[in-house]
């Protein structure tokens, strides 16, 4: 008989041998990677995250640990104060994790590309170890195997889906490499009332900096005024007409990972996450995306 995934985990975190004396663990929503709790010991307070390595989104925790140490050597993260296999043990932040909306004030947007471009050019001076490259067409054609191989419902598009993705590769073209965080979705932003942080690498690993630009825009809707406010300011001049159909290709493929990432997590994930729903918006998203590069080109 299975136990309680949940509550497999909350035991785990409480039977840590780092506290200093019992306590009671509470979930942390927000996370569909993993498993999260926030913990209070003594006088400390903390984040633990459960979750063993998912070949399928080729995340793997050894990596993760590196990058969350990097993180927090290069003032983005939380400082990490454990590490055992599936478990990663951080200091909380309080603060407002953001939404979509918050994401898209100005006042937010101009917190955040410092972040990421902190991360692009300060990580690499701070990771030790074997660490990962995420190039997202690699992903992209290994998620298409993994679909095929789970049989998927969303088969009958694979085809279609891999062939935009070979259009949108070749128009992304030769790219700069630099640490990508690789998951900007709003909840891994936390504004403290005084400084913004970035949390969960689990995607992390050297990429193009377009794609986190792109990424950043993506997963919270940016307006077009506001995406030639993130290129002009990353890059430190006006975008250009070939920029601009490098980036509106990775901004599909953003899209395209997002929702194929979930379509992966339909057949695999044990987590409780409206999966199904979430792959329905990312598609509508993707396809809506598309249809603009497209007209644009």
């Amino acid at each position: 008989m299975k136990g309680n995934p949940l509550s497999d985990a909350m035991q785990k975190v409480a039977a840590l041998s780092i506290w200093r004396g019992p306590v009671a663990p509470e979930p942390l929503g927000g996370g569909i990677t993993n498993q999260n709790f926030t913990v209070a010991d003594e006088a400390e307070k903390f984040v633990v995250r459960v979750g063993n390595d998912i070949p399928q989104h080729q995340v793997m925790r050894f990596n993760e640990r590196a990058a969350s140490q990097a993180a927090h050597a290069a003032g983005l993260s939380p400082e990490v104060v454990h590490t055992e296999a599936g478990i990663l043990v951080l200091r909380f932040v309080e603060g407002k994790t953001l939404s979509e909306a918050d994401v898209r004030e100005a006042v937010a947007l101009e917190k955040i590309l410092p972040l990421i471009r902190r991360c692009h050019t300060e990580m690499p001076k701070h990771v030790r170890g074997p660490v990962l490259m995420f190039w997202v067409f690699h992903v992209l054609r290994d998620y298409a195997h993994t679909l095929r191989e789970g049989d998927s419902r969303h088969l009958p598009r694979i085809a279609g889906l891999m062939d935009t993705a070979k259009e949108l590769e070749a128009t992304v073209g030769p790219v700069e490499i630099v640490f990508g965080h690789n998951d900007l979705l709003a909840g891994n932003f936390i504004d403290d009332g005084d400084r913004m942080w970035l949390i969960d690498w689990d995607y992390a690993g050297f990429n193009s900096p377009l794609f986190d630009l792109a990424n950043l825009a993506t997963n919270n809707e940016l307006a077009p005024i506001q995406e030639e406010w993130l290129l002009t300011t990353y890059f430190g001049r006006a975008p250009g007409a070939e920029l601009w159909r490098r980036y509106g290709a990775m901004k599909c493929a953003s899209l395209l990972r997002e929702t194929m990432w979930s379509m992966v997590s339909e057949i695999h994930s044990t987590l409780d996450f409206d999966y199904a729903g979430y792959t329905a918006m990312n598609l509508e998203r993707f396809e809506r995306a598309l249809a603009a590069n497209t007209k644009d080109r």
